[in-house]
């Protein structure tokens, strides 16, 4: 039953993990026309239990896309200097929608693994009982 539990908890941390990166994602989308936005993103890192890979993975800290700001042309917006222009934001809504379908389909693939790994056990407990 041990490696049921192990695939269940790596399953279910790499579900908590795309989550949270489809968090990042939308957090990027919704503010893709916020003056002076830069794209988060985040880094997954192995746990380890005792100096073994448990297969278990977590996030990483929050990154800011450190890539140069677009300067956008508005003489009329209040964020504007003398020249006219602003700062915009340096988020891709073409890769932030392939970030989030990369993402959901991780998700999709951590879920079904979980499944199954619980079906496994779930018949080897009926098994057990007869």
């Amino acid at each position: 039953m041990n490696d049921f539990n192990s695939t269940l908890s790596a399953s279910a941390s790499g579900m908590k993990a795309q989550a949270l990166r489809l968090r990042y994602v939308s957090e990027n989308i919704a503010n893709a026309d916020t003056p002076g936005y830069r794209r988060k993103t985040t880094t997954f890192q192995q746990m380890m239990e005792s100096g073994q890979i448990t297969g278990q993975v977590k996030s990483g800290p929050v990154q800011l896309d450190r890539s140069t700001l677009p300067k956008v042309f508005d003489p009329g917006h209040p964020m504007a200097d003398e020249s006219g222009h602003y700062d915009g934001s340096n988020v891709d809504l073409v890769v932030e929608i392939a970030d989030a379908r990369e993402a959901q389909r991780s998700y999709e693939a951590n879920l079904k693994m979980f499944d199954q790994a619980r079906q496994m056990s779930t018949r080897l407990l009926e098994l057990l009982r007869r």
